[in-house]
């Protein structure tokens, strides 16, 4: 008997063009026109939570070292809302990649410069 995949089952996640330590622009959503750095990728979700975008409220309870009560802090936003702030003009920009001596790298369409 041959094992059946699910249909929402991936079978590796997608290669993503920002990465953690970025810096980007939200372009759509409520937070649209705020930028900040990722703080972290969720690369199967196509997810990215950004520093002080999609802030939410979360109710905590109350433990010995927490006092609790509700407390803000940053939710994940989908990848397609992101753009990538270029290096050179501080601008968004699209994102390629290209070989450079046999290592795939990411660069700004925008200014042509590599992104560390």
């Amino acid at each position: 008997m041959a094992f059946k995949r699910k249909e929402t089952q991936k079978r590796f996640a997608p290669k993503l063009k920002i990465k953690k330590g970025d810096r980007v622009a939200v372009i759509s959503g409520a937070s649209k026109g705020r930028q900040g750095e990722v703080l972290e990728v969720f690369p199967k979700t196509n997810r990215v939570i950004v520093e002080e975008v999609n802030i939410v409220k979360k109710h905590e309870k109350p433990t010995q070292d927490n006092p609790g009560g509700i407390v803000e802090q940053p939710a994940p936003i989908h990848i397609s809302n992101l753009m990538l702030i270029d290096p050179k003009t501080g601008t968004p920009t699209r994102v390629g990649r290209r070989e450079v001596d046999g290592k795939q790298v990411r660069y700004s369409k925008k200014s042509g410069e590599i992104i560390n």
